[in-house]
């Protein structure tokens, strides 16, 4: 296998705008999660009941904070491209 070298690596100006934006969206993430497990700690017998299409409330619970992660993800992809392709005036960055 060859390796080349990294591409060098200068300053990011869109730094502190990922940051907080990731702070963020850790908190929203932490914040759901910790209900579902405020929820199994608290009264664990509600987890089995039955939401909607028999599907209880820890399957729904569980694949939402799945499909939450992946939403926040792709959010935070999208709104970091826009914030570098503005810093850099526009050149590269994220497609619309």
């Amino acid at each position: 296998m060859l390796h080349e070298p990294a591409s060098p690596v200068g300053k990011d100006p869109a730094f502190a705008y990922k940051r907080r934006l990731g702070v963020v969206m850790v908190i929203v993430y932490g914040v759901i999660y910790a209900g579902f497990v405020v929820i199994n700690l608290v009264q664990p017998q509600h987890m089995g009941d039955i939401l909607f299409a028999g599907l209880d409330i820890a399957v729904v619970y569980g694949f939402g904070l799945i499909v939450l992660a992946l939403v926040l993800a792709l959010v935070y992809n999208r709104a970091c491209g826009r914030k570098e392709a503005e810093l850099s005036g526009g050149k590269g960055g994220a497609r619309s």
